[in-house]
């Protein structure tokens, strides 16, 4: 029985990370996170890391799209925060942006990691962004690190 674990270090891997200009306050945090633990844990350089601020969370996938079709990084992180108003925007939102980020996945096979806040209020999110429940652009790129590992042990030992 083969098995496949990895390690989370990858410090010859190429990351980009897509962050959302709305919301900032909050994005930042994710931002601090993810870069953190790309250094900390995967042993990232900083020149291995291209960070890409975007207007809103629906620029996003097209961002994440032509990031991908370079083929120049090893993992892609998309950052935001959506936060649900008093109008149907943040269902419509939320569902294209995650439909067309997996869109982007499945075409590309470049590890996409969602770390865009859904949250019913600012709250939510600020807790999110590393107040009481962790900091999910952390988490974000916790799984970057390790998906990288995992596709390339993958492709060693096909």
């Amino acid at each position: 029985m083969k098995k496949i674990k990895v390690s989370f270090d990858s410090p010859n891997s190429k990351i980009a990370i897509i962050v959302s200009r709305f919301n900032e306050f909050i994005n930042k945090s994710l931002l601090n996170g993810s870069i953190d633990i790309l250094k900390r844990i995967g042993k990232i350089l900083d020149n291995n890391i291209t960070i890409i601020w975007v207007p809103g969370a629906f620029e996003i996938p097209l961002i994440t799209q032509i990031l991908a079709n370079s083929k120049k990084y090893n993992a892609i992180i998309a950052l935001g925060t959506i936060i649900k108003g008093e109008t149907p925007h943040f269902k419509y939102i939320s569902n294209s942006t995650i439909s067309s980020i997996s869109n982007v996945i499945l075409k590309t096979e470049i590890p996409i990691i969602f770390g865009i806040l859904t949250t019913d209020n600012i709250e939510q999110a600020i807790n999110r962004s590393g107040i009481k429940l962790g900091n999910k652009g952390s988490e974000a790129a916790l799984n970057a690190l390790e998906m990288i590992n995992i596709i390339n042990n993958i492709k060693n030992n096909i």
